[in-house]
């Protein structure tokens, strides 16, 4: 395949390498230094493209995208406020997208796990619940786009939960937590590429459930995985689509 990288950072940098290894070829790079170059002609020459982004250019890249027809795997979180109106948009235009929190295989094997888990702790009411996430300081969202869908696996199948609530450590709690509120609690490390635990905590023990993730590698694998899977598909897609889980 032919791909544009849309973000060249340090995630883009990964991909790029695991894209050459499989055999794909590069042919746009863009960065903040070269948006310019971001134009209907030069995204034409792909057949997919990869974004790893920012937050605020993440909506740019995707209708740079539809406009030329160009299938995009977006793995930049932060814009999911914009996530119906994205689908709608591509879905009227025919063309196609897939986006997801966490692009790492590891990652989501464990939101399926954080599911059943969820389900399970309806019938053991003693345990209090709440999601932890550490991520490296140049990481611009807070909670993680990864943090929230493990809030959501938990309010979709805890019944004593129905929303969540952030909290950035060293930023205190604007309010007090409600009992029905979950806590996703953020801490912002130097050189940590993201660990997420999900706590169910009871007056007599405490179980943890831990992703922790060693390097970038699992993420910029997953995104070329993705990307693979979305050649020859159309239509609007979460990274999840790609698994069979049953």
């Amino acid at each position: 395949m032919k791909i544009a990288l849309l973000g060249y950072g340090k995630m883009g940098q990964i991909i790029e390498r695991f894209a050459l290894d499989r055999g794909h070829e590069i042919v746009l790079k863009i960065t903040a230094e070269n948006k310019e170059d971001l134009t209907e002609s030069n995204l034409r020459k792909a057949d997919v493209a990869i974004d790893f982004s920012a937050p605020d250019a993440a909506l740019d890249n995707i209708y740079a995208c539809f406009t030329a027809n160009l299938p995009v795997v977006v793995g930049t979180t932060g814009w999911y406020g914009e996530l119906q109106e994205v689908k709608n948009e591509c879905l009227n235009s025919n063309n196609t997208l897939l986006y997801g929190s966490n692009f790492s295989i590891g990652v989501n094997i464990f939101f399926q796990m954080n599911k059943v888990l969820a389900k399970l702790m309806n019938n053991f009411p003693a345990y209090e619940v709440q999601v932890e996430e550490i991520h490296h300081t140049q990481k611009l969202d807070s909670p993680s786009g990864t943090a929230m869908t493990i809030a959501e696996g938990i309010i979709d199948n805890l019944d004593r939960k129905t929303e969540w609530i952030n909290e950035l450590v060293g930023t205190p709690l604007e309010e007090v937590l409600k009992k029905e509120e979950l806590l996703i609690e953020s801490h912002r490390i130097e050189n940590v590429p993201g660990t997420h635990t999900v706590v169910y905590s009871s007056e007599v023990d405490e179980i943890e459930f831990k992703h922790t993730a060693h390097s970038r590698s699992g993420f910029a694998l997953g995104a070329i995985v993705a990307a693979e899977w979305l050649e020859h598909r159309q239509g609007f897609y979460n990274i999840t689509d790609i698994f069979n889980f049953k």
